[in-house]
């Protein structure tokens, strides 16, 4: 048994469980959990490698959620609403197909992926694995909330998100998680999960579904152009993929929030209106 670190946020009603992107903690939620917490149970949870839990090997989606599973089983619920954010997206999602009996509903916050063919793919997985698992300076911290100021993030919560997310090393520098060999698996479970196209990848998924879209794309970057069309074609496609669910699908709402992928930072507040009132409208 692998039990993954969590946290109580506390609060009364249907209970949520919610889970953070690549790289990232369980911090993230802090300021939607706060606002969540008003209407539902909340706990968040830190994937494997990532924050305080502890690692697994292989890092598969069979291994991942058996560990969620089992994190769920000694925080007594067994039965919950799943919010995702990215990489936590994809795997609520997933958890919703492995689990259907504990998953009441399942939300995805701009948590999709493309195959490893796909124009442009790989220069992305280039850059997100050029820093995975590296111990970076002392200085990080300071740098991460320079960053996030960029998305309107409040320093304090910007901190406090970086601080989780690395490990601190006895020199002062910071261990970047997940490591090395973690982010590589990951990347393979991201391509395999892109592989068949927003629309085959959600077949056979029964359960209440919210997929949700950045609707603005992330500030442009001095010498990444190519990224910004690369992440243009990329939403346009899902859109549309999306859009045609939403039409033939009746579990599969459709939305999109007035914030650049990392919402949950930058427009916690939105975010949580979102899910709580999906939740709301949720059969009982």
């Amino acid at each position: 048994m692998t039990l993954l670190h969590a946290h109580v946020y506390g609060g009364d009603g249907p209970q949520l469980v919610l889970l953070h992107g690549f790289g990232r903690s369980l911090a993230d939620w802090s300021a939607s959990a706060a606002q969540l917490t008003a209407g539902h149970r909340v706990l968040g949870v830190d994937l494997p490698g990532h924050g305080r839990s502890p690692d697994v090997s292989p890092w598969d989606l069979p291994a991942v959620l058996r560990c969620i599973e089992e994190t769920l089983d000694a925080y007594g619920v067994p039965e919950a609403v799943v919010v995702g954010h990215s990489l936590g997206g994809l795997v609520a999602v997933e958890y919703a197909r492995a689990y259907p009996d504990r998953v009441r509903a399942a939300v995805n916050l701009d948590g999709f992926w493309w195959r490893r063919e796909y124009p442009g793919a790989e220069q992305v997985t280039e850059g997100l694995l050029a820093s995975a698992g590296a111990v970076a300076p002392a200085g990080y911290i300071e740098q991460q909330i320079t960053g996030s100021a960029r998305f309107g993030v409040p320093a304090d919560r910007a901190e406090a998100a970086a601080r989780a997310a690395a490990r601190p090393l006895p020199d002062g520098t910071w261990q970047t998680l997940p490591e090395r060999a973690a982010a590589l698996e990951i990347v393979d479970e991201l391509h395999r999960l892109g592989a068949p196209g927003v629309t085959a990848w959600l077949d056979g998924v029964d359960r209440p579904l919210l997929l949700v879209q950045a609707g603005r794309r992330l500030p442009p970057a001095p010498g990444m152009e190519w990224f910004d069309e690369f992440s243009d074609r990329f939403a346009r496609e899902v859109s549309d993929e999306l859009a045609a669910l939403s039409r033939t699908r009746p579990t599969i709402s459709v939305e999109r929030v007035d914030a650049t992928h990392p919402m949950i930072l930058e427009t916690p507040e939105a975010v949580a209106r979102l899910v709580a009132g999906f939740v709301r409208a949720l059969p009982d």
